[in-house]
């Protein structure tokens, strides 16, 4: 018989106990985080039908190449969750007497069929926050403010860039960009800061952009004034999208201002996120030292995708931020020091010398104590077990043999100091 070749599939991996339990802590802190906000629980399915999930309210073309899709017994059209948004919205939808402002927070397990990089995978953990009912640019700053709040928990430092997408369709329609080619030009100047200048017109040629709107964008992204309030207001007479962007920008930095953050929220007026989805502010969070270059949280508005999916034009004012769990631990783990101790699995490890009945029950009274505890099931021989426990950092040691059981007490090793006590115990 042929031995399989076992092996992930790509874009997963496992990961054995010493790395869940650096996930698990950043999930716990995460968790923490949103229910300080006053965030409340949810809890979608991963398994989606895929007329919702391809929704024009969705995640556009370029997500849409990367959804894993399927069919049941049925033959019913299903697809794999590729973000938590959609199906946020979807129990918007479905749930009309849910009152609002309603903020809630999910973690779960997405999945896309897309290229693969440090801290990116096919098979990943997304960790949302989203608030709707709320118009005003203060959900953007609390979400801005929660992401400060947790990478400062995490002991991360990073930095938020920002912008509008009304702000930066606006200046695109002024400048000639035509409505069917506007997402494609969106796309195109978010590749800036990796692709470059040369080669984000080359691709706007291509496209068919024509030479003269080339050119007002070339000096759009090249003016150094580019980031303040006064270059704009020239064009927000001009154009009411612009107008609306720059109303939303600044009442966005009044707040961050006043909340004394925005030396870590820089604006871009060139940051696009890529998702047709998004109608307002959006944000994306990088680690300051760059160990990561990709993003490690993003979010936005979007204010169109609740009543895209009831069918109507109704507007529900929706912002949301999601925190990559994998991203997050791949900075982490590689910020941490190989030789640096880690927090034990046990508070006491029960060694049984032939009093397997005992011992279960010593570690019974033990964890009704609110202890954890790790009781040995093997016959190894004492030293090598002693030595486990140095391994796994365990501090103490509960030793229980025949003699021990017939005195009625155990053995207690502290590890540390190798100091020996007898303690008297009721089986």
């Amino acid at each position: 018989m042929k031995k399989m070749d076992y092996q992930n599939v790509k874009g997963t991996q496992d990961y054995l106990p010493d790395a869940e339990v650096v996930r698990r802590d950043i999930r716990r802190t995460l968790e923490d985080v949103f229910i300080q906000y006053g965030c409340k629980p949810l809890e979608t399915p991963i398994l989606n039908y895929t007329e919702l999930l391809a929704s024009k309210y969705g995640g556009g073309a370029e997500i849409l190449e990367e959804m894993y899709s399927l069919t049941d017994r049925g033959e019913r059209d299903l697809a794999l969750r590729y973000d938590l948004t959609i199906p946020f919205a979807k129990v918007i939808a479905m749930n009309p007497s849910i009152r609002m402002p309603f903020k809630r927070y999910e973690i779960g397990k997405v999945f896309r069929d897309g290229p693969i990089k440090k801290g990116r995978f096919r098979e990943f953990t997304q960790c949302d926050v989203d608030i709707v009912g709320v118009e005003s640019q203060i959900a953007e700053a609390e979400l801005m403010m929660m992401a400060i709040d947790a990478f400062k928990k995490l002991n991360l430092k990073v930095t938020i860039q920002y912008n509008n997408r009304k702000l930066l369709t606006g200046m695109l329609e002024f400048f000639g960009v035509e409505r069917s080619l506007m997402n494609r030009t969106v796309l195109i100047l978010d590749k800036l800061e990796k692709a470059g200048l040369n080669a984000v017109l080359a691709e706007l040629a291509d496209v068919g952009i024509s030479g003269f709107t080339i050119k007002l964008i070339q000096d759009f992204l090249s003016n150094e004034h580019n980031r303040s309030f006064d270059y704009f207001e020239t064009y927000s007479e001009k154009n009411e999208q612009v107008k609306e962007g720059l109303a939303e920008w600044k009442e966005l930095s009044s707040y961050l201002d006043y909340l004394g953050i925005s030396k870590q929220c820089a604006f871009n007026p060139f940051l696009a996120r890529g998702l047709e989805i998004y109608t307002g502010t959006i944000y994306e969070i990088f680690l300051e030292d760059q160990s990561i270059k990709s993003s490690i949280g993003s979010g936005g508005r979007y204010d169109n995708a609740i009543g895209g999916l009831l069918g109507t034009n109704e507007s529900f004012s929706t912002a949301g931020i999601s925190f990559g769990l994998d991203v997050i631990y791949t900075a982490i783990s590689s910020s941490v020091k190989n030789d640096a101790r880690r927090e034990p699995f046990a508070d006491y490890f029960v060694i049984p010398l032939g009093t397997f009945k005992e011992s279960l029950l010593a570690a019974s009274d033990l964890r009704n104590k609110g202890f954890k505890v790790e009781v040995e099931m093997s016959n190894k021989k004492l030293g090598k077990l002693l030595d486990k426990a140095n391994r796994e950092n365990i501090p103490t040691v509960i030793i229980i043999g025949e003699e021990e059981v017939r005195n009625n007490q155990y053995k207690v090793k502290d590890m540390a100091t190798g100091k020996e006590t007898v303690e008297y115990f009721e089986y």
